[in-house]
């Protein structure tokens, strides 16, 4: 099977009820608000039953965290409605354009770092094949690899294939640097950035894109980015991703406040030499985008995609993704709110790179604070009611109208992410896993936040060495902060378990299964 078919098979189950059922989006819409509203009644419900200052204290608390995922919750909510509108808006836009008179020019770039060469060639000979004028197509290979017999692996290959091939002895500025230095070397129009592990499926990519660019106050676009199809669990990250381009890049687009998201993009050269290249931070191209808006450019983004990533196999490589990105997001709200003072940027645009920014900082820190919230619910002198269906039926009481809403928080939470992925992705199981990989991962992104802040290193590095080829050694050594606190929380809950607090035992067992699976997943999928 061909990658263009895969691909296009991949879009048409993505979007089994996408492109055909509006009553999708309202679902979607209606759960998180339902979210939201469950874990404020939940506080409420707190205040409602405390009788010291320490249960005060917990209701407080577990009140400053409900409003900060109510937040995050509507804007979700915003987010997956207002893209349901982004197909109309962009076939307005292709209505006005023209076919073009003149083609220009495109440096069509790939930066690589210690990447399979074999891969690299492969990839690099593939986007040769563009549907476009050779003469109009300028090849650089950006190579801050390490190994030297790669690098001239390489270069032998870019000679050969008549690509310019650059070659930095350091790493200064990681990808930006890379860019940043590849602009000395280019008078093209146009820059079209591939990272080294994506494969292009579809040839018209340059064809398609630059007619958009006949705006001329237009400094980027963006296309939609999805990965290869491999295991069920490298599909489910794929899932994890296609969350953001599905429906939080088009709503951010229709703001002006589309992410050029590093690769499979297009951008207009005089706009990155006016902004002054790409910012040198881990994830230059959050910075880009947010400078691209700071300049009063446009952006766009087109949901199409041309090329497919290398999928993620393992929990390891994950792991890097997700470390690099909340290291990268925590460096942009220091950013944002030094830049942005005093800017006349519009309240939507600010409240898009707000939550981009604290977006896996939510997702992850929040996750453990709730948990740590809860285990002080479970020791106080909070008195749970037993609900029973009567009580539930006929409202017998306002107490226990409130204690139910607690019950629905905490199975909406589990149930909401398998539901949308139900909806748009046709699948439960891979709902079901993006929920579980959060708690997976949420001490490894607070790591990472962490490290931002004492200026750590950008890159997670685990340590091979217990045992190399044992992965139960390795997921142990590894996950040994996730295995402490999960093993605290299993602790804790036998604790309320002689307390004859049986809700209390399961509350704090099953955060101490969540939290383990950062183990468990790490010794299945390596």
């Amino acid at each position: 099977m061909s990658l263009i078919t895969m691909e296009k098979e991949e879009n048409s189950k993505a979007n089994v009820f996408f492109d055909k059922n509006r009553g999708g989006r309202l679902l979607t819409v209606i759960l998180f608000l339902v979210l939201s509203v469950a874990g404020f009644a939940f506080s409420i419900y707190l205040f409602y039953i405390s009788n010291n200052l320490y249960d005060y204290a917990l209701a407080v608390s577990f009140l400053a965290l409900s409003l900060v995922a109510c937040f995050f919750n509507i804007y979700a909510a915003h987010w997956y409605y207002k893209s349901y509108f982004y197909d109309e808006y962009l076939a307005r836009i292709k209505r006005h354009l023209k076919p073009l008179r003149t083609l220009p020019t495109v440096a069509i770039v790939m930066p690589t770092y210690n990447e399979d060469t074999g891969e690299v060639k492969s990839n690099l000979a593939r986007l040769k094949q563009m549907d476009y004028p050779k003469n109009k197509m300028h090849f650089f290979l950006l190579d801050d690899s390490t190994d030297r017999q790669a690098n001239a692996e390489l270069e032998s290959f870019c000679n050969d294939m008549q690509i310019t091939y650059i070659h930095r002895d350091d790493r200064k500025g990681y990808k930006a640097g890379a860019l940043n230095n590849f602009m000395r070397y280019s008078d093209d129009e146009f820059v079209a950035i591939f990272d080294a592990d994506e494969r292009l499926t579809n040839t018209a990519f340059l064809r398609d894109i630059l007619p958009y660019f006949q705006n001329r106050n237009l400094s980027f676009v963006q296309t939609e980015k999805r990965y290869a199809k491999g295991t069920f669990f490298s599909d489910t990250v794929d899932i994890f991703d296609a969350f953001f381009f599905k429906f939080i890049e088009p709503a951010r687009a229709l703001n002006n406040t589309a992410v050029f998201a590093g690769s499979c993009g297009i951008i207009r050269k005089t706009a990155l030499d006016r902004i002054g290249g790409f910012p040198e931070y881990v994830i230059e191209d959050t910075f880009f985008s947010f400078e691209s808006d700071m300049h009063d450019y446009k952006s766009l983004y087109v949901p199409n995609v041309y090329a497919l990533g290398r999928p993620i196999l393992t929990f390891t490589s994950l792991v890097k993704q997700q470390w690099r990105y909340n290291y990268g997001d925590t460096q942009f709200i220091s950013y944002f709110l030094k830049r942005n003072r005093g800017s006349k940027t519009k309240s939507l645009a600010h409240m898009d790179y707000i939550t981009h920014g604290f977006g896996l900082n939510y997702i992850s820190v929040f996750l453990i604070l709730f948990t740590i919230v809860s285990i002080g619910i479970v020791f106080s002198n909070v008195p749970f009611i037993h609900l029973d269906i009567l009580n539930v039926a006929t409202f017998a009481s306002l107490t226990n109208d409130f204690e139910i809403f607690g019950f629905l928080a905490f199975m909406l939470s589990i149930f909401t992410p398998a539901i949308i992925s139900k909806i748009y992705f046709n699948s439960l199981r891979k709902g079901i896993m993006v929920f579980l990989l959060n708690y997976a991962l949420a001490i490894i992104r607070t790591k990472a936040a962490i490290a931002t802040f004492f200026k750590g290193n950008p890159g997670v590095n685990w340590n091979r060495s217990a045992g190399i080829g044992n992965r139960l050694a390795n997921a142990v050594s590894n996950t040994k902060v996730e295995l402490a606190f999960s093993s605290m929380l299993f602790v804790l809950g036998y604790m309320a378990l002689l307390f004859s607090n049986i809700a209390g035992w399961i509350w704090l067992s099953w955060y101490g299964i969540l939290y383990l699976l950062a183990t468990v997943f790490h010794r299945k999928y390596g």
